[in-house]
């Protein structure tokens, strides 16, 4: 499906995504021919939406995009295993922002499977040249230069990703998603307030990990230094699907162990 895309009227240039990235982002993912996670997705949209005060419209609601998925993705092009990425943004046609209608865009990533970490395993570095709030809006998806330049600078000195930090030098994420570091038998995470992103994928990974007790799943601010202390490292970005991390500068890591949980939380859907 490549360079398919779903839009809810027309694309003109004249819109607040392409002039002021007045726009929020959201995951849906599709396994099997079917929506999964697609409750906690919804409700992180309408959240998102809520944020950045966009008049969410009545015909927006869970069977709203249940049915636009499986009518226009699943149906409409077949797709069985893949990750949609919908934006929503908001139109320049009201007397004041808060009061203008909503547009969407919408394209599909298709991949085996979106429950398994990918086969080819990334390397990280930090980069502390800039950094990303830790605010409100910082938890959700929306227009990020910081995410452009660190994408850049990692590709530009051979890198897969980078380790993004808060203004306190903690790690916040990376440009793609959420990072997991093992260590012992506990898996820390940054805090939201760190400036993570909220993810309905990896909420849903700790929920079957805590439930099933099968780790020591825990929330910390965790300064760049204990990036090497880890044993294994995971990212889960719901906009790209699950890595393992294999090096961060000189120091590598196993993925075993996650690769052991993720294979289990995999198989319990």
């Amino acid at each position: 499906m490549k360079n398919t895309y779903f839009t809810s009227e027309e694309l003109e240039l004249k819109n607040r995504a392409f002039l002021s990235g007045d726009a929020v982002k959201v995951s849906f993912f599709i396994r099997n021919s079917k929506l999964i996670m697609d409750e906690e997705c919804y409700f992180f949209l309408m959240a998102s939406m809520r944020k950045m005060r966009m008049n969410i419209p009545l015909t927006y609601t869970l069977e709203f995009f249940q049915n636009l998925f499986n009518t226009k993705v699943i149906e409409g092009e077949g797709v069985q295993n893949g990750i949609i990425n919908f934006l929503v943004f908001r139109n320049s046609d009201g007397v004041i922002l808060s009061k203008s209608t909503v547009s969407y865009y919408f394209e599909v990533d298709e991949m085996d499977d979106v429950l398994s970490i990918h086969q080819r395993p990334l390397e990280l570095d930090l980069i502390k040249e800039i950094n990303v709030n830790n605010n409100l809006l910082s938890n959700i998806r929306v227009h990020c230069p910081e995410n452009i330049y660190g994408g850049i600078y990692a590709q530009e000195n051979d890198l897969d990703d980078v380790i993004l930090l808060n203004p306190n030098k903690r790690i916040a994420r990376s440009t793609t998603g959420n990072l997991l570091f093992l260590e012992g038998n506990v898996i820390k995470i940054p805090k939201q307030s760190e400036g993570a992103y909220i993810s309905p994928l990896l909420e849903n990974f700790v929920t079957f990990l805590h439930k099933n007790n099968l780790s020591d799943t825990q929330e910390h601010e965790i300064i760049a230094f204990e990036s090497q202390k880890a044993e294994e490292i995971l990212l889960i970005s719901d906009e790209k699907g699950i890595f393992s991390v294999k090096k961060i500068r000189n120091k590598t890591f196993e993925s075993a162990r996650f690769t052991e949980l993720v294979e289990s939380w995999r198989n319990s859907f």
